[in-house]
């Protein structure tokens, strides 16, 4: 049973989470007005997602344990204000610079920002907490996509519209977190918790081999969603609405967090083999029916696809941060976040360069079939493994 006493901060750092990871997604809806008033290249465009990728990176690395030493709240007030100002910076941009140094700021404020409201959430129940930190994220990708779609649709001047209803309910995050008690005890040695610390304990070597391609193929899979897919959905199905983009998006987060949930009845192993089937053939479908135009096949393959990927994320981290002593896990998560959030990155300005010369289609395809033979091969692998090695990741 949950403390009574800590229902509510544990609500009110959810409610912060979620518009932090929601406020991030945001731009995916907008990046096709954006270029249409500003006519940016499709490589212009992942560079400008990837630089929010890279300062997100940097900072949980640099700053995710920042709050062991300061204090859980006002590490995320910080954190709160920072991200404020990102959403000031877009509400004023007038051409791609501006949304370079947007996304760069919020990378770092968002970081600095989910880290602590994790660390904070486990402070206030460990069981509770962990499950939010698995679903929030994608519960929050998904409804900042929508929600910003719907603006784009419902309401005058998206541009600056959505920033301003995000920034209100941030600054209502802000308020609450000042009633909320402090979860962490005061420490010295800040300065020096700036420094990245990054490892992989022996005894997880051989796990985080097996889980590689199939985690890489899953971040490559949610970059190309978060920064191009809108425009994927307009060019090939010819549709002038803003919904059927951020549909696509929303389903695939959404139905990887019922995933996630589902999935935490059943054992690693059962988790990675369902997820890569169902990533590779969900992504199957998605190419079928941008090469058809299919609308349909779009939304249904993007559902089955989001569900691939919440599975073969959940069994990724339960297959490997098990294996870590308590002393271990922060660095082991210091270098899973960085095998993910650059195959997140780095291959989608590969696709949007690719996109630029030949072809938006073409360079799905391309970059469709790579994440296929990834989650193919990651599945064969997981497989013989479980079959030949008493292994950890089939635990």
């Amino acid at each position: 049973m949950i403390a009574h006493d800590a229902r509510r901060p544990l609500a009110i750092h959810t409610f912060t989470l979620a518009t932090f990871i929601a406020a991030s997604t945001a731009p995916t809806p907008l990046y096709r007005l954006y270029q249409a008033a500003w006519h940016f290249t499709p490589t212009l465009l992942t560079v400008i997602f990837a630089v929010y990728a890279f300062a997100l990176l940097m900072a949980l690395l640099v700053g995710g344990r920042l709050s062991d030493h300061l204090g859980r709240r006002p590490v995320i007030v910080a954190a709160i204000a920072l991200d404020v100002v990102a959403l000031v910076l877009f509400m004023v941009a007038d051409g791609p610079a501006w949304l370079i140094v947007a996304r760069l700021v919020q990378g770092v404020a968002t970081g600095i920002g989910m880290s602590t409201l994790a660390a904070a959430l486990l402070d206030l129940d460990r069981q509770r907490g962990a499950t939010v930190n698995s679903l929030a994220p994608m519960i929050g990708l998904g409804a900042g996509a929508l929600g910003s779609t719907a603006m784009v649709v419902l309401a005058p001047a998206p541009l600056q519209g959505v920033y301003v209803v995000l920034a209100v309910l941030l600054l209502a995050g802000l308020a609450l977190t000042l009633r909320t008690p402090e979860t962490a005890v005061r420490k010295p040695g800040a300065l020096a918790s700036l420094r990245p610390h990054v490892a992989v304990p022996e005894r997880a070597r051989a796990a985080l081999m097996a889980v590689t391609p199939l985690n890489v193929a899953l971040w490559m899979l949610g970059g190309f969603y978060l920064s191009l897919m809108p425009s994927l959905v307009a060019k090939t199905t010819h549709s002038t609405s803003p919904w059927l983009g951020g549909l696509t998006v929303t389903a695939l987060m959404l139905s990887g967090a019922i995933a996630v949930l589902a999935g935490l009845r059943h054992a690693a192993l059962h988790a990675l083999v369902v997820g890569a089937s169902l990533l590779a053939g969900g992504l199957l479908l998605v190419l079928v029916g941008a090469g058809t135009g299919s609308a349909v096949g779009l939304l249904v393959g993007s559902v089955i696809a989001g569900a691939g990927f919440g599975a073969s994320f959940l069994g990724a981290v339960r297959s490997v941060m098990p294996l870590a002593e308590p002393h271990e896990r922060s660095r082991l998560m210091a270098a899973f976040y960085i095998e993910s959030y650059v195959a997140f990155s780095v291959p989608t300005i590969a696709v949007g360069y690719v996109a630029q010369h030949q072809g938006l289609l073409t360079a799905i395809n391309l970059y469709g079939g790579v994440i296929i033979a990834l989650t193919l091969a990651a599945l064969a692998w997981i497989v013989l493994r479980a079959q030949h090695v008493r292994a950890p990741v089939a635990a």
